[in-house]
């Protein structure tokens, strides 16, 4: 049992303050009700030695794993005819992660306390984005929530399985890349030394792929913390870069134009845009507001860019297609089709079958770049690898052919 400090207000009015002991806020909420004074704030007093440490690090993340069940087991129960109030008790009670659990009886009480489950859902944004509010509003007014829950939870879990196929492409290379950097120091560092001594004892000239690689061997072990500290000067210099308006638009227009990886990020904001705007378009968002929260959701400022020009050409009551087409962000073949979608009213199903078909396009071209990165990465370790091995052989050799000589 925890003591909880209380304030609420009586019929009259009148504002009233004291100290409960209860299990938890829900309960002391209750209590108070019970006795017909409405509570407005209940915050649990300090536990002295017993109290619970926080660290921000540590404290558990609502994942899109968490997010999905609850929207499934949700949806399940509100069709299954049980209030509201009841689910969210039942959910956060069974829910494992406590920051989550956390959350949901705040829901809970939010919604108890009068307010749109919706609106209750807005108060935690780190776990429900504007797009998941936005669509349990349009199922609250529509009476469809349970309809909306469950195709929230299918986009969910569609868009984690997007961003896993982004991660394991950029995974792979990214880590070979890593291992090569982190051999080819240590051989650098404390292998090319030993190798350095051993050679002086010959008295000849080294050959030049030998000589270059002990220079270069030398540079690093005397600037090895300038090295260090510029490579995290350049990191700190691109995060300060991108975190302006203009740094982050070129960078984000640069990343579209990449040679293998462009293709790729143009594919994804494609099955992003119309998954995210088809959705919301069938479950009754408007369109406008749709776009809003598309284009804030988007991820590079040269797609978000394109969807607000889009919003601004509905507004003056034009097509979408025809903004889309100019952004040359969208290949023709969207926009055709986007075009045919609003011309036969079906624009939010033929959003979807684009979104479908470019999910499609993503794990194909995820399992293309793999196939191509390989001989590249194992090129790539054969040339730096090998050649250190090489260049220090060499003298070895050199030496072994003029005594057999």
């Amino acid at each position: 049992m925890a003591k909880f400090a209380w304030e609420a207000k009586t019929r009259t009015g009148q504002v009233q303050k004291g100290e409960l002991e209860a299990p938890n806020e829900a309960a002391v909420s209750a209590a108070l009700r019970r006795q017909g004074i409405m509570p407005s704030s209940v915050k649990e007093r300090g536990k002295g030695l017993d109290m619970e440490l926080k660290i921000p690090w540590f404290e558990p993340k609502v994942t899109t794993k968490d997010l999905v069940v609850f929207t499934r087991q949700f949806a399940t129960m509100i069709d299954a005819g049980l209030p509201l109030v009841q689910c969210l008790d039942i959910l956060g009670k069974q829910q494992e992660n406590k920051a989550f659990k956390k959350m949901l009886i705040a829901v809970k009480e939010s919604v108890e306390s009068g307010s749109t489950f919706a609106d209750a859902l807005k108060k935690h944004p780190k776990a429900f984005d504007e797009l998941y509010v936005n669509l349990v509003a349009a199922g609250e007014v529509g009476g469809i929530l349970d309809t909306i829950l469950n195709r929230l939870a299918a986009y969910i879990e569609k868009a984690m399985k997007l961003k896993k196929q982004v991660k394991s492409a950029m995974t792979y290379p990214s880590t070979i890349v890593g291992i090569a950097l982190v051999v080819i120091s240590v051989i650098l560092i404390f292998v090319i030394p030993a190798f350095e001594k051993m050679f002086a004892d010959f008295g000849q000239a080294l050959p030049l792929p030998t000589q270059v690689v002990i220079n270069l061997s030398n540079f690093i072990q005397k600037y090895i913390l300038l090295i260090i500290g510029f490579v995290i000067f350049l990191v700190f210099v691109f995060k300060k870069v991108y975190a302006t308006n203009s740094g982050r638009a070129r960078i984000d227009d640069l990343a579209l134009k990449l040679p293998i990886f462009g293709v790729l990020i143009r594919k994804v904001a494609v099955a992003k845009f119309t998954r995210t705007l088809g959705t919301m378009i069938s479950s009754g968002v408007p369109i406008l507001d749709g776009l809003d929260i598309v284009a804030k959701t988007a991820g590079n400022r040269t797609v978000e860019k394109a969807i607000y020009q889009v919003k601004q050409s509905i507004s003056e009551g034009k097509t979408i297609s025809e903004p889309l087409e100019k952004s040359g962000v969208f290949p023709s073949m969207v926009c055709q089709m986007i075009n045919v979608g609003e011309q036969s009213g079906s624009i939010d199903t033929m959003l979807n079958k684009i979104a479908d078909f470019y999910d499609d396009e993503v794990d194909d071209a995820v399992g293309n770049l793999t196939a191509m990165m390989e001989p590249l990465l194992m090129l790539f370790l054969g040339v730096t690898v090998g050649g250190l091995v090489i260049a220090m052989y060499l003298p070895i050799f050199q030496l072994a052919g003029a005594a057999g000589g």
